[in-house]
C-alpha cells in the first residue's frame, strides 16, 4: 500500500482506512455490474440499494424516529444557511439564532435574506471560546438555530438549549454529527456537509421531521424546497451517487465499531490526551476554547509566538502529522480528530508535542 499519514485537516478530512480498501475494489466494476458506481444510473436498482442502505444507516446510528426524512442534497452546508429560513419561516415571526462563530455569522447572514433575525446569545466577546449559557429563545420564533460544533475556535454545545415544542430547533452539525450520543426528537432539522465526519465532499445530510416540509412557500424554486427532495426520496435529480456510496462506507465502518455509543468513548479518549498535554504544559500549549466547552472534534490551542506555531506545524508534517495549521482567520494551530482518525494517530501527535516542548522550552 501507497503511503499513509496522519490526516489532521478540518475538511476534506480523514476517512476509514477499510472504506477507501473498499471503494478502490468496486472503482471499476461494482457488484460486477462491469461499471464503475460513478457510471451507473441513479435510477438503477444497483445504485437504489447503496442509496437505501444509506439512509438507512442513518437512521439505525443516529436513531432517527419515522416522522423525520433523511435526505441527501448538495451545495455543502453553506446551501443550508439559506434552505432553513427558506423553508422554515413563518410570516411575521422572527428567526432566532446563537452566534458561536464564523459558520453562525454565515448563517445568520443568510437568514435576513428571509425574514427578521434575533441573535440571542453570543459568545463573539470572548473570541468565541465559549458555548453561552441559560440560552432563551422566544416562544414566537419561526425557528431557533445553532451550530453545534465550531470548526475555527474549537467549542461544541454539550447540553442543547431548552425551546418551545412549538419552536424548532435547527443544528449544524457538519463537523461533529455522530461524535457522540444525539437526541433527533429535540431537533426540527439537523444538517451537515458530510466532508468531515461521514464521508467525502459533495454531499450533504439533512434530517427533517415531516410535519416542517409544508411550510416553504409555493413560489419557491423547485430544487429549493426540502418537500421536493423529500418526496423522492433524494432522487428528484441526478444527485452525488459516488459521494454517498463513500457515506455508507464509512457508515457501516461506524457500525461495525459499535456504532455511536462505542465511538463517543474513543473520541473522548482522543481529545482527552490532547486537552491533558496542554493542561500539563504549564502554558506552553494553551487551548483557545474554554475547559466546558471544548470540543471533541477540533482542537484548536497556541503556542507563545507564530514564529513557534509555524516550526512546530513544518516539523510535525515532517514526521507524518499533516494538515495542524490554524484557519487562516485566526491562527494558531488545529488538531480535528474526527471519527475516523484512529486513537494511534493521536498518540503519536501527542507525543510529538511533548517532545518538541522539550526541545523548545
Amino acid at each position: 500500500m501507497t503511503k499513509r499519514v496522519y490526516n489532521f485537516y478540518a475538511g476534506p478530512a480523514t476517512l476509514p482506512l477499510p472504506a477507501l480498501k473498499k471503494a478502490q475494489e468496486d472503482l471499476l466494476n461494482f457488484k460486477d455490474t462491469g461499471m464503475s458506481l460513478m457510471e451507473i444510473s441513479h435510477r438503477s436498482k444497483a445504485y437504489a440499494e447503496v442509496h437505501a442502505e444509506a439512509s438507512n444507516l442513518v437512521r439505525k446510528l443516529m436513531k432517527v424516529p419515522n416522522d423525520y426524512k433523511i435526505l441527501w442534497l448538495q451545495g455543502g452546508a453553506s446551501s443550508q444557511f439559506f434552505m432553513v429560513p427558506l423553508n422554515l419561516q413563518k410570516d411575521g415571526k422572527p428567526f432566532e439564532y446563537v452566534n458561536t462563530g464564523a459558520w453562525s455569522k454565515k448563517a445568520i447572514k443568510e437568514g435576513k435574506f428571509y425574514g427578521e433575525v434575533n441573535v440571542v446569545a453570543s459568545s463573539e466577546d470572548e473570541n468565541f471560546s465559549y458555548i453561552p449559557k441559560n440560552i432563551k429563545f422566544s416562544d414566537d420564533a419561526a425557528f431557533a438555530h445553532v451550530t453545534g460544533n465550531n470548526t475555527i475556535f474549537g467549542t461544541e454545545f454539550h447540553e442543547w438549549p431548552k425551546l418551545s415544542t412549538d419552536v424548532p430547533l435547527a443544528c449544524d452539525m457538519s463537523s461533529h454529527i455522530m461524535d457522540k450520543a444525539t437526541d433527533v426528537k429535540k431537533f426540527g432539522v439537523i444538517y451537515a456537509g458530510a466532508q468531515k465526519n461521514i464521508g467525502p465532499s459533495g454531499v450533504t445530510l439533512v434530517i427533517v421531521r415531516e410535519d416542517l416540509l409544508d411550510r416553504v412557500p409555493e413560489n419557491t424554486p423547485t430544487m429549493q424546497k426540502w418537500k421536493t427532495h423529500a418526496d423522492k426520496d433524494s432522487l428528484f435529480n441526478t444527485g452525488p451517487c459516488w459521494a454517498i456510496y463513500m457515506c455508507k462506507l464509512s457508515l457501516e465502518h461506524l457500525n461495525g465499531l459499535g456504532g455511536v455509543p462505542a465511538i463517543e468513548k474513543i473520541n473522548r479518549k482522543k481529545a482527552k490526551m490532547l486537552y491533558d498535554t496542554f493542561d500539563k504544559s504549564d502554558g506552553f500549549y494553551k487551548g483557545h476554547a474554554k475547559p466546558d466547552s471544548r470540543s471533541l472534534m477540533n482542537i484548536t490551542f497556541n503556542l507563545k509566538t507564530p514564529e513557534l506555531e509555524e516550526k512546530c506545524v513544518k516539523e510535525a508534517s515532517e514526521c507524518d502529522l499533516i494538515g495542524l495549521k490554524g484557519h487562516r482567520s485566526v491562527g494558531g494551530m488545529r488538531a480535528s480528530i474526527y471519527n475516523a482518525m484512529p486513537v494511534d494517530g493521536v498518540e503519536k501527535l501527542a507525543e510529538f508535542l511533548k517532545e518538541f516542548q522539550e526541545k523548545n522550552e
